[in-house]
């Protein structure tokens, strides 16, 4: 066991603490330096990198166009945390608090700035009236699914990613306690999904679309290296809802939105019309011939 650790009566910062992301991460807000964003030839700007909660908006702007509305397409700026994109001032101006996604829709005067990724779910679903429920009982539990992911999300990410796979040594007790919360976590959706195609029942929702880059991914086995060690297999309701989602087209589309790792053929770092996805395949192709 290592040595406990005392802390001191005033924390003071580190920059130098160590482990993944800590030359992202500071104790204070607003801009490091000055930049404006780009701004692209349609009404929604989305300013964002594919991590979960990224793929959260791509994945429901490529849904709304799938299904048909128009207005719904879309510029999609790549967004680098790791370069510290998101303290500059115009991405502090889009969101206070240097997170990505962040939306700027020019289609109402003065232009509106959402941000937070439940908050743009909501806000495209309510804008377009699509993948929301319009029944009562069935919204209230879309939306409180849609919550569930926005509170449980942090301890699978913050909690257990970090400590599991981020963290410049592994400690068995942070490890311990946020994979049995994640354990229970699964069996909550495993049970819900036993009797329910989709989170709010029948219908995919945006409650789908907020838990899948998250919980699918980790049940697919994209996240962390750590199927085998949660035994992601055993959840077989949330693997059967997971793989149903992963096999539509558009979650496909926007799953390579923003992404700037892994395989370069799911790699599309911006998006600023539909044809992006036909040249990012060929240039694929030309490259391997």
């Amino acid at each position: 066991m290592t040595d406990s650790y005392t802390p001191p009566r005033i924390w003071t910062w580190d920059k130098d603490n160590g482990g993944a992301f800590a030359n992202i991460n500071r104790p204070i807000a607003g801009a490091t330096h000055d930049k404006a964003l780009p701004v692209g030839q349609h009404k929604l700007q989305l300013y964002s990198l594919a991590t979960p909660n990224g793929q959260k908006l791509t994945i429901l702007l490529e849904e709304l166009l799938e299904a048909g509305f128009t207005d719904a397409d879309y510029d999609a700026w790549l967004i680098k945390i790791g370069d510290g994109d998101q303290f500059s001032s115009g991405f502090v101006a889009v969101n206070p608090n240097s997170k990505i996604p962040a939306l700027m829709d020019h289609s109402v005067s003065p232009p509106q700035r959402v941000f937070e990724s439940g908050a743009i779910l909501l806000y495209l679903a309510e804008k377009f009236g699509a993948f929301l429920p319009t029944d009562p009982a069935k919204r209230t539990a879309a939306l409180s699914w849609l919550f569930w992911q926005m509170g449980a999300g942090p301890l699978l990410g913050g909690g257990f990613g970090h400590f599991y796979a981020y963290a410049p040594e592994k400690y068995e007790y942070p490890i311990n306690r946020y994979t049995m919360e994640v354990k229970r976590q699964l069996d909550v959706l495993n049970r819900h999904l036993a009797d329910n195609a989709y989170m709010a029942g029948d219908a995919y929702s945006i409650a789908d679309i907020a838990i899948w880059p998250w919980y699918g991914g980790l049940v697919l086995g994209r996240a962390y290296e750590a199927a085998e060690f949660l035994d992601v297999a055993s959840y077989t309701n949330v693997v059967r809802w997971a793989e149903q989602i992963d096999a539509r087209p558009a979650v496909t589309r926007g799953r390579m939105v923003n992404k700037a790792n892994g395989p370069l053929e799911e790699q599309l770092h911006e998006r600023h019309d539909a044809s992006d996805f036909a040249t990012r395949t060929q240039d694929k192709l030309q490259s391997e011939g």
